[in-house]
């Protein structure tokens, strides 16, 4: 299957604390690293540019957890985030990965008040977060920002429709190449930076079946695993053994986000 790449590029406290913070100033520049603040028209950035914070995001930090009340959302830059579904034992499912293409925590703005997944950073790097108060405020202007936000929500969805029936329906190895390849998009780079019990918890599977697969990858010559880095030496290669999911996720973002917002 032949797939066009989209360049897009234990508990803890949801609330970041200071010493994970850069005291870097929001530049328009900057901000346009997210092609969702990037798409942004010109009177809301000016409004945001103010109120964004730009923030480091660490592995395995907890942005926001399932059934809490988040005072920021956030737009991811450099770093991937996965919503997780948690079970009352304590396992855990993805539902879907956000990165440079959009925004965690619609739930928060969108009348809900509260996010019924637990948002966690599988990729470390940076991003910017913005008070869930101004955020509300923006969305219920009921203007070209709300719009902008709720066909980034259908095109959430379709993702978290999409990994259900992957889920369900395809084998391991085509659901870690889904997983290393929409996260892939969502980078500048071909390395990924998350350890194996991460991809484990995201795909709700042993480590032992991860570990399995990424042999299989390794030995194809498809990727290289080191220490928690995954570098992807063949994407043709991935997108050749992926199932049709991949390609359904990422044409309804293109569908529903075209790039030429964001220019």
């Amino acid at each position: 299957m032949t797939v066009s790449r989209r360049p897009r590029k234990h508990h803890v406290n949801a609330t970041l604390s200071a010493s994970h913070r850069t005291p870097l100033v929001a530049s328009p520049y900057e901000i346009k690293l997210n092609l969702l603040l990037a798409a942004l028209p010109d009177p809301a950035l000016k409004r945001w540019l103010p109120q964004l914070e730009l923030i480091e995001m660490p592995l395995g930090r907890v942005l926001l957890e399932s059934g809490g009340t988040g005072s920021h959302v956030y737009f991811p830059t450099s770093a991937i985030v996965s919503l997780l579904y948690v079970m009352k034992n304590g396992d855990s499912a993805e539902i879907a990965v956000v990165g440079n293409e959009g925004i965690v925590g619609i739930s928060l703005f969108m009348g809900g008040n509260s996010t019924p997944s637990r948002a966690v950073v599988q990729s470390a790097g940076k991003g910017y977060r913005l008070k869930t108060k101004i955020m509300k405020e923006e969305f219920e202007r009921s203007g070209p920002v709300t719009h902008l936000l709720l066909r980034y929500t259908q095109a959430l969805i379709t993702q978290m429709s999409q990994t259900a029936a992957c889920n369900r329906h395809h084998s391991l190895d085509q659901q870690l190449c889904r997983c290393l390849l929409l996260s892939l998009d969502r980078l500048p780079g071909n390395e990924l930076l998350m350890t194996q019990e991460l991809i484990a918890n995201m795909l709700g599977v042993r480590r032992e079946g991860v570990t399995e697969g990424a042999t299989k990858l390794q030995k194809a010559g498809l990727i290289r695993y080191s220490r928690g880095r995954i570098t992807v030496l063949n994407r043709k290669g991935l997108e050749k053994r992926v199932c049709e999911c991949y390609a359904v996720v990422q044409e309804e973002y293109d569908r529903l986000l075209p790039m030429e917002l964001a220019a």
